[in-house]
C-alpha cells in the first residue's frame, strides 16, 4: 500500500474547511467563470485554484502529489485566515464569499 504523504491534520483540515460537494464546487466554477471566452470549454471556467482543489476532492489520499500537498496547505490558510478556526454560518459581502466558494467553501453551510 502506497504512504500518504499528507498530514493526518492538513487531510483532515482541508475536508473541513472544503465543505462544498466536488459537485457543487464543479457547478459553481462553470457558473462563476462562465463568459464568452469560456463557453466552449465549461470544464476550464473558474479560477485555476478552484479547479485545482476540485481534482484533489476527486482523489484518493494515498494519490495525492507533492504539489496537491501544497494546494490544500495553501487552501486551508486562506479559508482560516479568512473565516477563523470555527466558523459559524454568514453571508458577508458578495465578492468576499464568491472568492470563499471559488476555493470550495461556502460560508453560508454549516
Amino acid at each position: 500500500m502506497a504512504e500518504s504523504i499528507v498530514e493526518d491534520e492538513l487531510w483532515e483540515d482541508f475536508h473541513r474547511v472544503v465543505n462544498m460537494t466536488s459537485r457543487e464546487l464543479r457547478d459553481w466554477l462553470a457558473v462563476q467563470g462562465a463568459d464568452e471566452d469560456t463557453e466552449a470549454l465549461p470544464d476550464q471556467a473558474g479560477p485555476e485554484l478552484g479547479h485545482r482543489v476540485l481534482a484533489i476532492l476527486g482523489k484518493r489520499r494515498a494519490d495525492l502529489t507533492p504539489d496537491d500537498v501544497d494546494v490544500m496547505d495553501r487552501v486551508v490558510e486562506t479559508i482560516v485566515a479568512e473565516r477563523g478556526p470555527d466558523p459559524e454560518p454568514t453571508a458577508g459581502e458578495d465578492s468576499w464569499r464568491r472568492g470563499l466558494m471559488n476555493l470550495g467553501h461556502d460560508p453560508l453551510k454549516p
